[in-house]
């Protein structure tokens, strides 16, 4: 023991890191008596991080960033790894983890005005994270490298080269050429790997540095406006009427939320496992619904329905006005009332986006603008004719997927217009013109349909109107 402890004095004589560890566990904090169990939130989205961190160090000991090999190595890491497949799910969930719980810690400083005087800075950091977060989850989804990882990427990249001026050089980068291979993997597998966890890694400490610096916010109080030239004077008054050390007297609750959010992340990969992986890349299959994971579902949705004319304003200005807004937050009020119910306007703000969202995220994951590529062929109930052209122009529009994106009468998808009762809108050229030469969101069908394969579709669209059977 004597040898030890000998051992233990010469280190921190010469670094010094049990005393500077000290001064964040043991710094003061308010008590926030009814509100402390909010403060473990920040806590929790670090733990969800070094799960992020640990996971991911051991799932690149086999994956490797190569298009040739990736794929591969994502299978046998998923089905024949020791604990490759609870590992995958640990990242996943962890991923999901850090972004909820990340979400609810600036709703909860939002709430509470946690951003104002002296903590904008803490906040502007928040946002980077947030931001940069949400870039780990998207360079992540391509290294599974799967038909749903290649088309969500070329997704993203259309969407920046929208961008004015830049567009293009962004998009270029991005893909580390001119298409999509295996220097897009590569790049982004650097940036998942090594440049935004490097920048996290900066920002953390920069964030728990301030939190150190300027200490934990108390907890709102009604009529207790922050006023910057008093605040610090009256913050460190309360410290000493009610401050506690951080450890062990608050630490104890970050401790078990944080053991909770762990238990949680294990259980759900064993429960579910990782994200199935689908079909190997290939670019000749244009035939993809790329869909993004569940936190940005919600943005996957706004897209979609979005009217054609709006979309880049929507594309390129939305995420830009929304990143100000919330970047210069605490710039333009940092003083002032902290409490919920004295700000009904934050309160209103936060209940409306977070509805949205939810919308938004419902209608994603349904995706009813999305083509219907299982269709069953059209029934003989419903085609209701002894006409061997409307039979067989039937089978055509089957057989050619016009029914994976057209409904008739219930049957086929919702990406199209319904073409149950079609006859009614449309005369005999207007949907030869509409079938050849395309619309939007429509191919052309010209130069791939017959004389008389166009003939017998036509001449089944013509036979839906309200006189036929099964169309009341």
């Amino acid at each position: 023991m004597k040898v030890i402890k000998n051992l233990a004095n010469w280190f921190e004589d010469r670094t010094g890191l049990v005393a500077a560890m000290q001064i964040p566990a043991t710094h003061p904090v308010p008590k926030n008596k009814g509100w402390s169990w909010y403060y473990v939130l920040g806590s929790a989205t670090l733990v969800s991080f070094l799960i992020q961190v640990f996971t991911g160090t051991l799932l690149s000991l086999s994956y490797i960033p190569s298009s040739s090999q990736a794929y591969q190595t994502l299978q046998f890491i998923t089905h024949d790894a020791f604990f490759g497949r609870i590992l995958r799910g640990m990242h996943f969930f962890g991923a999901s983890a850090m972004i909820l719980l990340m979400g609810l810690h600036m709703i909860r400083t939002f709430l509470m005005a946690s951003y104002k005087y002296p903590r904008e800075v803490s906040w502007m950091s928040g946002v980077f994270l947030l931001f940069l977060t949400i870039g780990m989850g998207f360079t992540g989804q391509l290294l599974r490298w799967d038909q749903n990882a290649i088309w969500s990427v070329v997704v993203g990249v259309e969407q920046a080269a929208r961008v004015p001026l830049i567009g293009k050089s962004l998009a270029h980068f991005m893909l580390g050429g001119d298409v999509l291979g295996g220097a897009t993997l590569s790049r982004f597998y650097s940036m998942h790997v090594f440049f935004l966890p490097g920048i996290i890694y900066g920002l953390i400490g920069l964030h728990l540095f301030l939190v150190v610096r300027n200490g934990i916010s108390d907890r709102p109080r009604r009529g207790n406006p922050v006023d910057p030239a008093t605040y610090r004077e009256e913050y460190h008054s309360l410290l000493k009427k009610e401050g506690e050390p951080f450890w062990p007297n608050a630490a104890w609750k970050d401790v078990v939320f944080g053991s909770i959010v762990v238990l949680s992340i294990v259980a759900l990969a064993i429960a579910f496992g990782p994200p199935e992986i689908g079909l190997p890349p290939d670019p000749t299959l244009i035939h993809a619904q790329p869909r993004p994971d569940w936190y940005l579902l919600w943005y996957y949705a706004v897209l979609s329905l979005l009217p054609h004319a709006s979309e880049t304003f929507v594309i390129v200005l939305g995420p830009v006005i929304f990143a100000v807004l919330i970047f210069i937050l605490p710039l333009i009020s940092n003083r002032g009332e902290r409490h919920p119910a004295r700000r009904p306007w934050a309160v209103a703000t936060v209940l409306a986006t977070v509805a949205l969202i939810a919308s938004f995220t419902v209608a994603g994951y349904y995706a009813n603008w999305s083509p219907d590529f299982n269709p069953k062929p059209i029934p003989a109930s419903v085609i209701a004719s002894q006409d061997p052209k409307i039979i067989g122009g039937a089978h055509l529009f089957f057989a050619k997927a016009c029914i994976n994106c057209h409904q008739i009468s219930g049957n086929g998808g919702k990406r199209g217009p319904d073409l149950s009762l079609v006859a009614e809108r449309l005369n005999h050229d207007e949907l030869v013109i509409r079938i050849v030469n395309g619309g939007y969101n429509m191919p052309p069908f010209g130069p791939t349909l017959k004389p008389q394969d166009l003939s017998d579709i036509v001449s089944f669209l013509e036979s839906r109107k309200r006189n036929t059977p099964n169309q009341e």
